[in-house]
């Protein structure tokens, strides 16, 4: 039986980023099966070159071509007609593929299309009902997206999909590794510090420079200047956000209160990044997921959240808490031409700084009794070999079920309207 083919369009799958990473996920989930061959397009990073490359150990089952953007409507065709994929699997917010969809007719007479939804809040966006209906399938990253399409398009097909990430590598260290890890990290007098880590992108809703003003309060309101410690893991001069470095020197944090990492560290470095401190924190005030506290989690480590978006599930579930969780004090609508409305969730000043002290104040041995139940939380809610199985069985699914090309099934391009 020959394999199914799967066009994936996306950030590029072998990039850092959150939507770059789960796309990886998911192609190796479906290579690793045996039953599939992915052709990717990675998009939303400058590439060096545009020539087409195979991915190891798959070779010819995984191509990835880079392109601009996430590609253009010739792009597919052409793809659609030389290589006759299967299905046509696309992620991230639907801002971006406003393009794609205009082809809709085209490309879904011959392939099933399978949006997997990123969309960070409230109010229900029903300016994206249209897109959602220009689907044969709808699969979301969290709880919240997965509401937000219930009620906007219920009709379409949909299928709850969040996160997940490789247990096997973000995992909990032994206290002597971690002790081992602080001292060859740290200086010996910051090797006792309570750390704080923050992993993101250098962005506004981010909240960076936010980030580092409070943290400067919560030093000066309890005199924890050499008590507690900030690294943020992230691009300092991000042209879309701000300069941090600078902030850091004019607020006088500059002896070693807040560090910054910048260097671009494999997965296992990063765990160990995670184990060394003592809580991850994401303000952020919007939020489709939040991958990072979700590998924070899975380290035993616990996190302090904004509850927005995906990052409330992570914190709380049924009733249970794994980390601090911070609650809105106001939801602003703001929005764009493309975006009409969506909630903004910012926080207090005074909330946020409580719940450091109230992290802080919690001992070793609370916070790693913490962090080991968000690690229970991820091998449960958000288990990797869950994700890969699910993965494998949807798309399975959808091709038995829609066909393509020849075997195409479930798809009318005639429309009926009324007209007045």
């Amino acid at each position: 039986m020959s394999k199914i083919k799967v066009l994936t369009i996306s950030d590029h799958p072998l990039a850092p980023s959150g939507v770059g990473t789960q796309t990886k996920y998911m192609c190796e989930a479906l290579l690793n099966s045996g039953k599939f061959q992915v052709l990717s397009l990675g998009g939303a990073i400058k590439h060096a070159n545009y020539n087409q490359v195979k991915v190891e150990p798959y070779g010819d089952d995984w191509r990835i071509i880079p392109v601009d953007n996430f590609g253009t409507q010739d792009q597919i065709r052409s793809i659609l007609r030389n290589e006759k994929p299967d299905i046509l699997w696309f992620m991230t917010d639907p801002r971006f593929f406003g393009w794609l969809w205009e082809i809709e007719n085209e490309i879904r007479a011959l392939v099933p299309m399978v949006y997997y939804h990123v969309w960070d809040n409230y109010p229900v966006p029903m300016f994206n009902r249209q897109y959602y209906l220009s689907n044969d399938v709808v699969t979301t990253i969290s709880k919240v997206t997965d509401d937000i399409v219930k009620q906007a398009a219920p009709e379409v097909e949909r299928h709850y999909v969040p996160h997940a990430v490789m247990s096997e590598v973000f995992k909990p260290l032994t206290p002597e590794q971690i002790e081992n890890i602080r001292k060859e990290s740290l200086p010996p007098e910051d090797q006792d510090k309570v750390v704080f880590f923050w992993n993101n992108r250098n962005a506004r809703r981010k909240q960076s420079g936010t980030l580092i003003y409070w943290f400067k309060e919560f030093l000066d309101k309890h005199d924890l200047h050499d008590k507690a410690q900030l690294i943020m893991h992230t691009d300092p001069n991000d042209p879309h956000g701000q300069p941090l470095a600078h902030l850091i020197e004019t607020l006088g944090l500059d002896q070693r209160q807040v560090l910054l990492s910048t260097a671009k560290i494999p997965p296992e470095q990063l765990a160990a990044l995670y184990n060394m401190a003592d809580c991850t924190i994401n303000i952020s005030d919007a939020e489709g997921f939040g991958l990072a506290t979700l590998e924070s989690l899975s380290c035993g480590t616990p996190i302090i959240v904004n509850m927005t978006g995906g990052l409330q599930e992570q914190v709380l579930h049924n009733g249970k808490q794994f980390g601090i969780p911070i609650w809105p004090s106001s939801k602003a609508i703001i929005g764009s031409q493309n975006v009409p409305y969506i909630y903004e969730d910012r926080m207090t000043k005074e909330h946020f700084i409580s719940a450091l002290f109230k992290m802080f104040s919690m001992g070793a041995e609370g916070r790693r009794a913490l962090g080991a139940e968000g690690r229970q939380h991820v091998e449960t809610n958000y288990n990797f070999n869950d994700f890969q199985q699910k993965w494998v069985d949807l798309m399975e699914s959808i091709h038995e079920r829609y066909g393509s090309w020849d075997t195409r099934k479930e798809y009318n391009r005639i429309r009926f309207q009324e007209v007045a």
